[in-house]
């Protein structure tokens, strides 16, 4: 088990893992905070395969090969737990080979048989519930990886979509998806996307990054995911909604705060 009810779970990396400058750097500040701030579990994300966007012609990233190597490197280094995106079954194997959780798309959060390969794995489940989702809904998300025999299962609020290329997030979801008894996490960068927003590409409002990601843990959001990249303006995918490196022990600190405040690490 790796979700430690005493700490607050934080999940972090760049998008797209994109090369080794990009994640080394993340890292780095990662394990800063590891070191300076003893009340956060840290996993290490980065998604190999941008497998939704908007555009056919946006850059998808390392690829699986480059990708799992990449996550090797920061495991072995930095001796982080690591996370990934799959999006078929096929992907399951090599990926849990790596990868200490395995992380279910929004998109593909009802995909039945991708749902119980997973679980299968041997390996944590994170799944995002989907934009088209009902916080009650996701009873039956979770539902599925209990049947298939999960090990651990988190599950992550990202935000419903709200008229065109817009996205909110409803604080009662996570006292509502926390009765199905899992880790209820905030996915607070993907929250703030502005889907299909940029001409060809997602948009993004870094801004309210940070009232929403406090306003999650005061409503009872037991862990963070949150996107990081060194020049988020020149990142090859979620720029508009990822925070710049520099600012992310600024913002931690503030959260960890508001984690305390409402009792966090006492649950």
């Amino acid at each position: 088990m790796l979700f430690d009810p005493t700490k607050l779970l934080l999940i972090a990396g760049p998008c797209s893992l994109e090369n080794e400058r990009v994640c080394r750097a993340v890292a780095e500040t990662l394990a800063e905070l590891r070191r300076t701030r003893p009340e956060l579990n840290i996993v290490f994300k980065g998604s190999f395969d941008k497998a939704n966007r908007t555009s056919a012609g946006n850059a998808r990233g390392t690829g699986l090969e480059e990708g799992l190597a990449l996550l090797a490197l920061i495991k072995r280094e930095y001796k982080f737990p690591v996370l990934t995106d799959i999006h078929e079954r096929e992907q399951v194997k090599p990926v849990a080979a790596v990868c200490d959780v395995l992380q279910i798309p929004a998109f593909l959060s009802r995909q039945t048989d991708l749902l119980l390969a997973a679980a299968a794995s041997g390996r944590i489940v994170n799944v995002k519930k989907g934009q088209f989702l009902s916080p009650q809904e996701m009873v039956f998300v979770t539902g599925k990886l209990r049947e298939g025999k999960a090990v651990e299962i988190w599950q992550t609020e990202r935000g419903a979509s709200f008229g065109y290329q817009n996205l909110v997030v409803d604080m009662r979801s996570f006292p509502i998806m926390k009765q199905n008894g899992y880790p209820t996490v905030f996915d607070a960068t993907h929250a703030v996307q502005l889907p299909g927003a940029g001409g060809g590409k997602s948009s993004g409002q870094r801004e309210f990054v940070p009232p929403l990601a406090k306003a999650a843990l005061a409503a009872g959001a037991e862990g963070l995911f949150i996107e990081t990249h060194p020049d988020p303006a020149n990142a090859i995918s979620d720029g508009p909604n990822m925070i710049p490196l520099a600012e992310l022990p600024a913002l931690i600190a503030d959260c960890i705060a508001v984690w305390r405040a409402v009792g966090g690490g006492k649950r």
